[in-house]
């Protein structure tokens, strides 16, 4: 029988199974960041330890930090202390800091791939849920809780139990203004916030393999919206450029590709649940809910208790309590008042680059507070380069520094109590890019349709 891309990567990394329990699986490289960490490392020091092997750990701040005037000091003291105990934890563990001044700076998921840190075939784990974005390189990546911080990286190992494999394939093209958002949203509405539940999620089909990396991302980086305990795709050509040439990539980039090749899922691979869609069936999605499962294209009606199935009743009608919308009311023309492009989910360069192009020429609506907050330091100065920030500068939007920003209320950037926000983010729970806010969550180019129109609108219904 053939085994699956997640099979053949978990079973190089088990140092040990456990009869009728979980594997010890072996941890090739730790993200850290100022919000998960500083707990593991009072652990290691309450008992005389130091990182096992602080070369394969990696730190960044990125959660609390402030989008603007980050040459000052912290505002908010819980996260300035965060992140003064994050520079000193590091500092006396050997652990490598890209922290704030540090052209490599930046969201955990974002300067991961971008400094060729995340490879194909590893085991990656950080206390983030969204750790899942790193299996866009076919690896197996997932997020940990702090107490599983400390055993990585006290041990360079975690305890883990094999999860159950999933496979969702996407054949077809992509119709005019769909993008990989758009797919992944798809994908939540016809599953579910809950349906890959217990799965390590593999993505394949011709639509998954025409994406970019950045696009493959964020796919991978929303498998932990459905549910999956981790989302991968096989590595391919796309990959292997990618990677190449980028700081941290293997000096032997030959013998690197060769191995990198072999990480495919089998013909005969057996997978515990398959799901296929069809790329022409998918159009530019938005949620109007509380889960990111919660999503209907923005031409689509709200659904009414009428059409759901019988559980979700009560919960769609808190959560059109909450958001202040009615059942059956059509999305497309709903006020917003601000709009966020950013977080681990949507903050790269290609991005970037594709709300720029749609913005250049026009003005943001008056009434629209627009955030652009780029995923690192590397982006934000690429993006000055390409004169994206002029762009954003001319249509009204500024271009913030990077970090976490409104991706959740963690930090000085939070959506006020009552108003509509379309975010490019990745979660539209109560409260979480403030108390109060509403959440919509699209793809960039929808966000930018709202931008400069001020309302959930139709990209197809502008030049492209």
């Amino acid at each position: 029988m053939g085994k699956s891309l997640f099979e053949k990567i978990w079973e190089r990394h088990v140092v040990k199974t456990i009869e009728g329990g979980p594997s010890v699986l072996y941890i090739d490289t730790h993200f850290i960041h100022e919000v998960t960490s500083p707990q593991a490392f009072n652990g290691l020091n309450k008992r005389g330890i130091k990182v096992f092997r602080p070369k394969q750990t990696v730190a960044t701040a990125d959660h609390n930090v402030p989008t603007l005037n980050q040459h000052l000091p912290i505002k908010e003291e819980l996260s300035r202390k965060q992140v003064e105990a994050l520079i000193k934890n590091c500092s006396e563990h050997g652990v490598e800091l890209y922290g704030l001044g540090h052209p490599y700076q930046g969201i955990v998921h974002v300067i991961g791939p971008e400094l060729g840190i995340t490879q194909p075939g590893m085991t990656i784990v950080c206390g983030d849920s969204h750790t899942s974005t790193h299996g866009a390189f076919g690896a197996i990546a997932f997020g940990i809780g702090t107490s599983e911080v400390e055993m990585v990286l006290s041990t360079q190992c975690l305890l883990h139990s094999k999860p159950k494999l999933m496979r969702i394939i996407v054949e077809g093209e992509l119709n005019k203004g769909v993008v990989s958002k758009d797919i992944v949203l798809y994908i939540l509405s016809k599953i579910s916030a809950s349906g890959a539940t217990g799965y390590a999620v593999e993505f394949a089909g011709s639509a998954i393999r025409s994406l970019s990396m950045e696009a493959r991302m964020t796919i991978c980086n929303m498998s932990i919206e459905m549910g999956g305990r981790c989302g991968l795709i096989a590595p391919d050509e796309t990959t292997f450029n990618y990677i190449k040439g980028r700081k941290f990539a293997p000096q032997d980039f030959d013998k690197a590709v060769a191995e990198w090749k072999q990480l495919y899922s089998d013909a005969d691979a057996v997978f515990d649940k398959e799901y296929h869609f069809d790329a022409a069936d998918i159009q530019p999605m938005i949620t109007y809910g509380t889960n990111p499962g919660m999503g209907i294209p923005v031409t689509g009606t709200i659904p009414t208790t009428e059409t759901i199935n019988e559980t979700d009743k009560s919960g769609l009608n808190k959560s059109l309590a909450y958001m202040g919308l009615e059942q059956g009311a059509p999305i497309k023309g709903q006020k917003v008042d601000y709009v966020f492009i950013g977080s681990c989910t949507n903050s790269r360069i290609e991005d970037l680059r594709m709300v720029a192009a749609f913005v250049k020429g026009k003005q943001k609506a008056s009434d629209v507070e627009v955030w652009i907050v780029p995923g690192s330091k590397q982006v934000e100065a690429q993006a000055k380069a390409e004169g994206i920030d002029k762009v954003f500068e001319e249509a009204g939007f500024v271009l913030r520094q990077p970090g976490c920003s409104a991706c959740l209320g963690m930090n000085e950037d939070k959506i006020p109590a009552g108003k509509y926000c379309i975010s490019t983010s990745n979660r539209n729970f109560e409260g979480r890019q403030g108390a109060g806010a509403r959440t919509l969550l699209a793809s960039p180019l929808t966000a930018a349709v709202a931008a400069i129109t001020g309302k959930v609108g139709d990209v197809r219904e502008w030049p492209l």
